[in-house]
């Protein structure tokens, strides 16, 4: 344990403490244990070597009373977050990585192998390791108001190594372990609620938050006395195992093509779980040791430490922006307007009404729209009703706020107007020179242009100072970013204000320049432009789609285009060629689709995908194919390029910055970093630019 805990020189202890408790209807006390590292919420408990020692000695303790039951709960609404992840960079040997999952497995399983029953009370927040201390229990309660619980161990590049992969589909059915340890994390580390653990099998029972431990305890007495007997799946070990790992194969595939260490490894754990049984020590032994020797090889490797890399970026880079002015000030919000109501104008009123709970207005050329629009936001109120997470009460204040008018004069008494119109500069500037006769001088003007000039647009306007960018993707609802851009004219109230917004809504801003295409759109356009290109060349369809799969874009270049809109691709690369003739190219197929109106490159028959007959006619080729290699290292460098001269131009603060808006708004994988750690780890970086983006250690060993 001494090389182990030397890694872990500045872990913060979770301290495991026991105190024997009298509950009617028990014959002898119970051993309740509660977890707690001495913080608030804000730092949640967590497992290091020392924290795991702690857990052993109260277990001790524990089982030194002679209880009728031991029970494990956390401080006020933390379980436990899992391992303790600020030491593992610190691991320099497999031998360490080895001891660690050892020691967690030691401990941990007591639990499970105990003749006394015991209890998980989970309170709060279980991932990891604090999810699978309840695992190893025989019994597990939970609180009905936790909504973190999961493994995400497979996104970061891990796997559940303290039981999680052996005893998972061993008591949920395997099914539903793919969805909790492969899917989700997959999905940049999806959680769920304590409901959905009820619905899976993880949890036994749901109580209230109030009084959770006594009402927990209350149950164990039931379960005691013979009165409640949780049930328990019948688990296929057959056909329905092999269907789960084939589901779980194919979501590691299409998701990582195979390139996320974590997710590979935690399949075949998954799958070799199918011969783990719970109730034999021997059985249990081959498991756990399958676990360790996978926590091992996958801890002294970069793709973890991109993994973690990228997890910081999303917990605490994205919650304090570079380039944010000072929050004190930033105006109130009290009305928002917004210009448009199809179907991006719609999505951002649900928002803004969901989470800032005032008035706002949409507007559009004609009634129709408007009422199509504020019938959008009132569907989708009524479905949160549904849902059970709004009252009705509730759910109609929110829709008493949603109105819609053909005069602009109803933004009157609003303090930040958005437009989200046509993507056209000058109807953009018409629209803000009819909102100035309307609204004060301090109210912010805020557009969602994906790409065209904040400088520009407000060059003509009394008052440039209050324009800024704000600019979502879509779905509004699911994607976490907004690319918050800074005209040469905006202000620092204005900017503040944005950033302030920004976190009232619950997204991410990330401080863009104004330069085209931001930040995303940017790099997205270099990339997707280098995989047309190389069709327009001669390159199959196919080649090329499938080139770039270890780059982690969550879907092909081919499937995304046809999701974004190739129309929109291609405007948004006209404004990039205008202003960056040498780098991005027209592709003269994706124009030819274009003017065709296709919406994409790919149909489906009964033999698969295949290309669109009509775009196959279209889209003229040349006769130099490239290789998917050839296709791969292109788009490496051509991002390795684009990247340099965006942080040359001062487009964001860091490479830190690039790689959020990546994840955040593109899906890219947690797996590597974002996209500069897997430039840097493949040389790319060096070879294009002469050196690495980021310094040796920060995403790598």
């Amino acid at each position: 344990m001494t090389d182990i805990a030397s890694a872990f020189a500045d872990e913060v202890v979770t301290n495991a403490y026991t105190k024997l408790v009298a509950v009617p209807g028990i014959d002898g006390p119970v051993a309740l244990i509660t977890l707690d590292n001495g913080f608030d919420h804000t730092k949640p408990n967590s497992f290091g070597p020392r924290g795991l020692l702690s857990f052993d000695r109260a277990l001790d303790d524990a089982f030194a009373a002679n209880p009728a039951a031991i029970a494990v709960t956390g401080k006020p609404f933390i379980f436990a977050a899992g391992a303790d992840l600020k030491g593992v960079p610190s691991i320099t040997s497999r031998e360490q990585g080895l001891e660690l999952g050892r020691l967690g497995h030691k401990v941990f399983r007591r639990l499970r192998e105990s003749s006394v029953p015991t209890f998980a009370f989970v309170n709060g927040v279980a991932l990891g390791g604090g999810l699978e201390v309840g695992l190893h229990c025989h019994y597990r309660t939970y609180a009905d108001n936790v909504g973190a619980l999961g493994l995400p161990e497979a996104m970061l590049g891990l796997v559940p190594g303290w039981g999680g992969t052996q005893l998972l589909p061993n008591l949920i059915g395997p099914s539903n372990a793919v969805t909790v340890a492969i899917e989700n994390p997959l999905a940049n580390g999806k959680v769920i609620n304590s409901k959905k653990a009820l619905e899976l099998g993880i949890a036994d029972v749901v109580l209230g938050s109030a009084d959770f431990v006594e009402q927990s305890l209350a149950w164990a007495a039931q379960v005691l006395a013979g009165e409640i007997t949780p049930a328990r799946p019948e688990i296929d070990r057959g056909a329905g195992w092999d269907a789960a790992i084939a589901r779980a194969t194919a979501l590691v595939a299409a998701k990582t093509s195979n390139n996320a260490l974590g997710a590979v490894r935690t399949v075949a754990l998954l799958d070799r779980a199918r011969n783990t049984d719970l109730t034999d020590a021997a059985s249990l032994d081959a498991g756990f040791a399958a676990e360790d020797e996978a926590l091992a090889d996958l801890l002294v490797t970069d793709e973890l430490r991109a993994g973690l890399y990228a997890f910081d970026l999303v917990n605490k880079r994205a919650k304090r922006p570079a380039g944010a002015p000072d929050r004190s000030l930033a105006r109130k919000i009290t009305g928002v307007g917004i210009v448009g109501a199809g179907l991006m104008a719609s999505q951002l009123a649900m928002l803004f009404v969901k989470q800032l709970k005032v008035p706002v207005i949409l507007t559009d050329i004609d009634q129709e729209r408007i009422d199509k629009g504020v019938g959008y936001v009132h569907g989708e109120i009524d479905k949160l009703l549904g849902r059970g997470r709004l009252s009705v009460d509730g759910a109609n204040r929110l829709k008493a706020l949603v109105t819609g008018s053909l005069d602009k004069a109803a933004f009157a008494n609003t303090d930040f107007v958005i437009e989200a119109v046509f993507e056209n500069m000058d109807v953009k500037k018409q629209v803000f020179a009819e909102l100035e006769q309307y609204v004060s001088p301090e109210t912010v003007l805020a557009t969602n242009t994906s790409s065209l000039s904040i400088t520009e647009m407000a060059s003509d306007l009394q008052h440039p100072e209050r324009v800024v960018g704000f600019h979502f993707f879509n779905p509004v609802a699911v994607l976490p970013l907004l690319e918050v851009v800074k005209g040469d004219r905006t202000d620092d109230a204005t900017l503040a204000t944005a950033f302030a917004t920004a976190k009232a809504l619950k997204k991410s801003a990330v401080g863009s320049a104004d330069k085209p295409g931001f930040v995303f759109n940017r790099l997205l356009i270099r990339a997707l432009g280098e995989v047309m290109n190389a069709v327009d060349e001669g390159t199959p369809f196919d080649v090329a789609d499938t080139a770039l799969g270890e780059i982690g874009m969550p879907m092909t270049p081919f499937t995304l285009l046809a999701l974004v809109g190739p129309a929109i691709a291609l405007h948004t690369g006209e404004t990039l060629h205008a202003a960056y003739p040498e780098r991005f190219r027209p592709s003269p197929g994706l124009e030819a689709i274009v003017e065709a109106r296709r919406p994409g490159v790919w149909s489906w028959t009964e033999q698969g995908q295949v290309v669109d007959p009509e775009v196959a006619t279209l889209w003229r080729q040349g006769d130099q194919p490239s290789t998917s290699e050839q296709v791969l290292e292109r788009t490496r460098r051509a991002f390795a390029e684009e990247i340099r001269i965006m942080l040359d131009e001062g487009v964001v603060a860091a490479p830190e910055d690039i790689d959020l808006c990546l994840i955040l708004g593109g899906g890219f994988g947690f797996w590597n970093g974002g996209i500069t750690p897997y430039l840097d780890r493949t040389g790319t970086s060096v070879a294009v630019n002469g050196k690495p983006f980021l310094g040796e250690g920060v995403a790598s060993v």
